[in-house]
């Protein structure tokens, strides 16, 4: 079945949405701390990127979670038996084929919906997902997973029978606490009694791993946080100077989570036109870019049960190693 946009499928770049995303850049940039919201990473260039991240060698989080869901993919298709699939922040939907494959094997899937910021990404992933499996319908939905949830009840009728969303690759870790437990708790709204949740999560590991999984010998991670600056320059006439800054990756062992930061080199000046903002930099000055929480299965289950799914259904898949797991809740 060919691939279909949602009636609301407005692009982010439209004017409802530019307005939103230009306050909150604005506001961001502004405030000190300053910080960069982790949509700004995610253009088509960035999507590509991190598709490049997920082959260097030192960035184990995606072969550990594909192993996960080799193996047991079959097992979560039995357990929920979704008739719909949800992808939030699906990209090019690389582990999502092992998924897909296995509940189309089991033979209730009708509908997979996947989410996700980069246009053309999403729908080159989506076109190749439904010449795969002709047999379900193919729904992808332009939009930011941290704001257009809503999008997901909107994309067509409902089919009857219990939805999947699944939430791969580790990104619930990309949160700050607050913003995770609002977001969880913004899900669970979303989704109906006897709906499911597969959510991947990194765990808690040596560190010198961990920061080498963010600054890999390459500098694609490096180049990826550096585009979030190419992104709001190109989107919004800026003048920020992406080499002024330099990179830096760090442990926050009070938080337990790594910490990817942009530091100005020199003192600077920067004009972003459309935003009619002026900005000025201090040497050491540092932006926010994204962090990657790690996480013990319990804590996050924790989080999740307090949000509104049930502890008594919850499984936990990890890989050989125990890297890497994927928490799977049923919606209270």
């Amino acid at each position: 079945m060919s691939t279909q946009t949602t009636p609301d499928g407005t692009r982010p770049g439209g004017s409802a949405g530019l307005d939103l995303a230009a306050a909150e850049l604005s506001d961001a940039l502004t405030r000190r701390p300053r910080t960069i919201p982790p949509r700004w990473l995610y253009d088509d260039r960035g999507s590509e990127l991190f598709s490049r991240i997920t082959r260097v060698p030192e960035y184990y989080q995606t072969e550990a979670e594909r192993s996960i869901l080799a193996a047991h993919a079959s097992s979560i298709a039995e357990i929920t038996e979704a008739v719909t699939v949800v992808e939030l922040g699906s990209g090019t939907s690389d582990k999502t084929r092992t998924l897909l494959d296995a509940f189309v094997a089991h033979g209730l899937i009708r509908r997979f919906v996947p989410l996700d910021v980069s246009e053309q990404t999403l729908l080159e992933a989506a076109d190749m997902l439904a010449e795969r499996h002709p047999e379900i319908e193919v729904a992808p939905v332009v939009g930011d997973f941290t704001r257009h949830l809503g999008r997901l009840n909107a994309a067509g009728d409902r089919i009857a029978g219990p939805r999947l969303i699944a939430f791969l690759g580790g990104t619930i870790g990309n949160f700050y606490v607050e913003e995770r437990r609002a977001f969880l708790g913004a899900l669970a709204d979303v989704l109906s009694p006897g709906d499911w949740m597969l959510i991947g999560m990194d765990q808690v590991k040596d560190i010198g791993r961990l920061i080498d999984a963010y600054d890999d010998s390459q500098g694609i991670t490096e180049a990826f946080i550096r585009n979030a600056l190419v992104n709001i320059n190109a989107t919004y006439g800026g003048d920020l100077d992406v080499g002024g800054f330099g990179y830096v990756p760090f442990w926050d062992g009070r938080q337990e989570r790594v910490d990817m930061r942009l530091r100005a080199e020199e003192p600077m000046t920067a004009r972003i036109d459309d935003l009619d903002l002026d900005l000025e930099f201090f040497e050491g000055e540092e932006i926010r870019v994204e962090i990657s929480s790690k996480f013990r299965p319990h804590e996050l289950l924790d989080e999740l049960v307090d949000s509104g799914f049930d502890r008594v259904d919850a499984h936990v898949f990890t890989d050989d190693a125990d890297d890497f797991a994927l928490v799977l809740v049923r919606r209270s």
